[in-house]
This record gives C-alpha cells, structure tokens and sequence, in this order.
C-alpha cells in the first residue's frame, strides 16, 4: 500500500509541475497577443522558475530514494537541462529580450510540458498498476 502512496505523491507532484509550465505559457500567450507589459510577463515567469527547477529536482530525488530507477532515469534529462540553464543563468526570462526570444521560450516550455505529460502519463500508470496488485494480494 505504500508504494501506491508514493505514486500518488508523484502524480501531485507531476500535476504540480504541469500547473507551473501552463501558468509560464499563459503569461507568454499574454505577452504575445499584448495583453500584458513586458515587465510584468518577465517578473511572472522569473517568479516560478525557480519553484519548478526544486520542484522537479525533489521530484527526481524521490524516485531515487523510493528505488523506481526506470522513472528516476527518464527524469534525469529534464534536470540535467534545469541545471544546466541555472548554472549558464539562462533561467530568468530577461525582459529586454523577451519579444525577440518570445517563439524560443514558448517552445521551450511546450517541450517541458510534453515531457511532463509523458511522465504524468507513466506516472499514473504505475499508480493504478500497484492499487491493483495490492487488491489482488489483499484477496
């Protein structure tokens, strides 16, 4: 029964980073379509990025520590990128060049979200796999 607890900590924790990505893509679209200054659009989304990057680095280290190697493994890529933009500090969204970086961003973050999804979908794969093998073991 734990680890259908663990799957579920993971599940919030992928819908967590979803929710992030959307809100980052959201003020982009804003910015695009001139709802939105600018300044403000930078400021929003340099407020959650750093929130994502510990939320997926926890996200990571819990799959280690909770031994699913297979799901650890495929969310070493998206770290490793995260870490890389913090150590390079490309990870803020500057606000003099956000309109000429505006299409790069959105892409970036359309890739985040896709590989997000996939691990959701994985992710609540696992969940409903394990609920089932514990009912059958409970029987």
């Amino acid at each position: 029964m734990g680890d259908v607890w663990a799957w579920l900590l993971f599940f919030f924790t992928l819908i967590a980073l979803v929710v992030i990505l959307v809100y980052q893509l959201m003020c982009l679209a804003d910015l695009e379509f001139d709802y939105i200054n600018p300044y403000d659009s930078a400021s929003r989304i340099n407020r959650v990025v750093l929130p994502e990057f510990i939320t997926q680095g926890v996200l990571c280290s819990l799959f280690l520590v909770t031994g699913h190697w297979i799901m650890s493994l495929l969310s070493v890529p998206y770290l490793y990128y995260n870490v890389r933009l913090y150590m390079r500090r490309q990870h803020l969204v500057d606000v003099t060049e956000i309109f000429n970086l505006l299409n790069w961003e959105k892409k970036q973050r359309l890739f985040k979200l896709g590989y997000v999804i996939l691990l959701l979908f994985m992710s609540l794969f696992w969940m409903i796999y394990n609920a089932l093998e514990d009912d059958e073991h409970s029987l």
